[in-house]
Order: structure tokens, then C-alpha cells, then sequence
């Protein structure tokens, strides 16, 4: 069994740099103590487990934590999300604290990691469903298709990542990726590929402006119903990237 202990043993990080900033109070609400828990078990068992670098500790609240809840601002109430290549819980864990409206599934293929995620998300009380597989399965698409959402994080390119995550959401669902500062010259440079992949409606959005000291960027895109897909639309959508 999974514990997380608020005296952080086993971990090199001082409590210092795992107390949470003042902005985290707003995110999180009474739910605060449980994202104070999830920050403990990153920077000890996820260090341990090789799930995160240690470099990472110091900047586990801005970097990754908060980085990830933003992205509840782009998320209607009451949504069904999944998440894949879900990691050490990025993005899908942050956003299960701060949202406990959403429904959330994290798909994640190596074993050691779904083993720290589900002993988390038990030791924590959190609704959230684990599925080990690959986005491309069958098995995974039974089990968490027609999702409203697919979040990921660090998972893959922009087009390789279209082909995972499209397959997964409901008609009119969006994929949600969080990318790097390169977003944009990423989304010029896949448009095309994303369009014949049946999204539409592509583009970067900035979250956690006044949160985070550097806003999470987002690639969101569309999947359009095979009735509004075309090569004609693709290569209109390809060009208004640029």
C-alpha cells in the first residue's frame, strides 16, 4: 500500500520547497491538503519510482501542478476526460483535485506507473479510473471512448498525438494538448496532418494567466463528424494555421 506521509520521509526535498504558493489556495479550495499530498508523493515515491527527475522537486507547484489544474479553465462542468500517457498523473490528477465534477480516466501504458497512480489515487479517496493500455488499443478505446476530453501532456507530436486521441472523444469532443512554448510553430507545422485526421477548429489557447508564472499553452482541437470531414476543409484548416 501507497503512503504518503506530510513528514517527507524518504524524500531529499525540504518543506520548503513543497509548500504550495499563496495562488494554489484559489486553485484548489478545501481541496487544498489533498494537492499538499499529491506534491509529497511526486517528490518521493515519484522520484523513487523514476516517474519524476529530482531537478523537477523545487518547481513541482508551478512547473507541473498548477501548470496542469489551469487547464480545468478550458473544461466544461460534468465532463468525461481521459488523459493519455497520464504519466506520474499529469495532467489528469491536478485536475481531479481542483475539478471534482469531472469525470476523469488516466491511460497509461508501463506498468510501475499505473501501479503508483492507482496506489495514489486510493491512499487519496479520489473517483479517478486507471486503464493500462496504449490510447490505440482496442481495449482502451472500449473501455474510455467517446470521452468530451482527452488531455495529454509531454506524450508525443502534435500529429502522432491526433491519431491517439481523436479516436477516443465523442463527436464535437476536444483534444486537449498542452505543449510548450513551441505550440504555435508546432500547430503551423502539423495542421495539415491534424485536418486529414478528422480535427477541426485547431488552435492555441493560453490558460492560467495571473496563476502560473509562465500560462499554460494548449493546442485544442475539435473531432469533427465524418459528414463535416473533407480534403477541401483540411487544406482550408492548414492554411488558417498559418
Amino acid at each position: 500500500m501507497f503512503h504518503v506521509e506530510r513528514d517527507l520521509s524518504g524524500s531529499t526535498a525540504s518543506s520548503a520547497e513543497l509548500e504550495p504558493p499563496a495562488i494554489a489556495a484559489t486553485v484548489f479550495g478545501d481541496r487544498l491538503d489533498l494537492a499538499r499530498r499529491y506534491c509529497d508523493a511526486l517528490a518521493a515515491a515519484g522520484v523513487e519510482r523514476g516517474l519524476i527527475g529530482p531537478r523537477e522537486v523545487p518547481r513541482l507547484w508551478d512547473r507541473h501542478i498548477l501548470n496542469c489544474a489551469v487547464l480545468g479553465e478550458l473544461i466544461a462542468e460534468g465532463a468525461t476526460v481521459v488523459d493519455i500517457g497520464s504519466g506520474a498523473g499529469l495532467p489528469g490528477i491536478p485536475l481531479a483535485i481542483a475539478r471534482p465534477d469531472l469525470r476523469i480516466t488516466l491511460v497509461e501504458p508501463l506498468l510501475r506507473r499505473t501501479i503508483f497512480l492507482s496506489e495514489f489515487i486510493e491512499s487519496a479517496g479520489l473517483d479517478i479510473t486507471v486503464v493500462r493500455g496504449r490510447a490505440e488499443q482496442s481495449g482502451v478505446m472500449k473501455e474510455a471512448g467517446g470521452a468530451d476530453v482527452v488531455t495529454s501532456r509531454a506524450v508525443a507530436p502534435l500529429a502522432k498525438l491526433a491519431q491517439w486521441s481523436l479516436p477516443l472523444l465523442r463527436d464535437h469532443g476536444r483534444m486537449l494538448a498542452l505543449k510548450g512554448m513551441s505550440a504555435v510553430e508546432e500547430l503551423e507545422r502539423d495542421a495539415a496532418a491534424l485536418a486529414r485526421a478528422g480535427a477541426g477548429n485547431a488552435t492555441v489557447v493560453e490558460c492560467g494567466t495571473g496563476i502560473v508564472s509562465t500560462p499554460t499553452l494548449v493546442i485544442s482541437a475539435e473531432r469533427l463528424p465524418r459528414t463535416e470531414r473533407s480534403p477541401r476543409r483540411a487544406a482550408r484548416q492548414a492554411r488558417k494555421a498559418k
